[in-house]
């Protein structure tokens, strides 16, 4: 197996597998990250987002988003398109549902302090509410970030082309032992390394807090 890791390594066909997987989960993971905060906090501070929105998130978490997978093939295509909004829309809800915690969960005594010294509503959000909100915040974006790559390496098994999961099954269809487990370690360094970069963009992040000198 070390020896096809280098083979392919050599032939560029890993390179460009690892490109592919990673651009598509990275790109659906940065959209999820986007619209999940975003929909979190108006959930948290706005009364009518949280009318509309709460029973789309209490149903579609627990949901198998992969099941909408030949509803993104019909509607988007069988390229990247259909691929990164199926990633994006699978690893929003862990992000909303930080978010909306976190947002709900500030200590009111902060908010209550910042309103008596005259802070409008748009400092309030990015000089109070989010820096508190964000350690939370956070563990949602770590909980979406192995869901992104998950759901594309499944995304790729299902429509083919290139990438570490298109590549698996391409060794599959020719009984390709060697190069089926090539692939599945392949798949776990670059989630190993994924998390890892996570953890460090959060120390980075959160060198403030006191998880962050600890």
């Amino acid at each position: 197996m070390a020896a096809r890791l280098g083979k392919d390594t050599v032939s560029g066909q890993l390179p460009l597998s690892l490109a592919l997987t990673l651009y598509r989960a990275l790109s659906g993971f940065v959209l999820a990250g986007g619209l999940g905060i975003v929909l979190g906090i108006l959930i948290a501070r706005v009364r009518v987002a949280r009318w509309l929105l709460d029973p789309v998130v209490s149903v579609g978490l627990p949901m198998p988003k992969i099941a909408f997978l030949p509803v993104f093939m019909l509607w988007f295509g069988l390229f990247d398109a259909s691929k990164i909004l199926l990633v994006a829309f699978s690893a929003m809800f862990p992000v909303i549902v930080a978010s909306w915690s976190a947002t709900d969960a500030v200590d009111k005594f902060l908010i209550w302090s910042a309103r008596a010294v005259g802070a409008g509503e748009r400092r309030l959000l990015w000089e109070i509410a989010l820096p508190a909100a964000l350690p939370q915040i956070m563990t949602g974006l770590q909980v979406a970030l192995p869901i992104s790559l998950v759901v594309t390496i499944v995304c790729e098994m299902a429509m083919g082309g290139e990438g570490l999961g298109g590549s698996i099954m391409k060794d599959m269809r020719f009984a390709d032992s060697p190069g089926v487990f090539a692939g599945i370690v392949e798949i776990a360094l670059a989630g190993a390394l994924l998390v890892k970069a996570m953890e460090l963009l959060r120390r980075r992040l959160l060198v403030w807090h006191r998880e962050g000198r600890g």
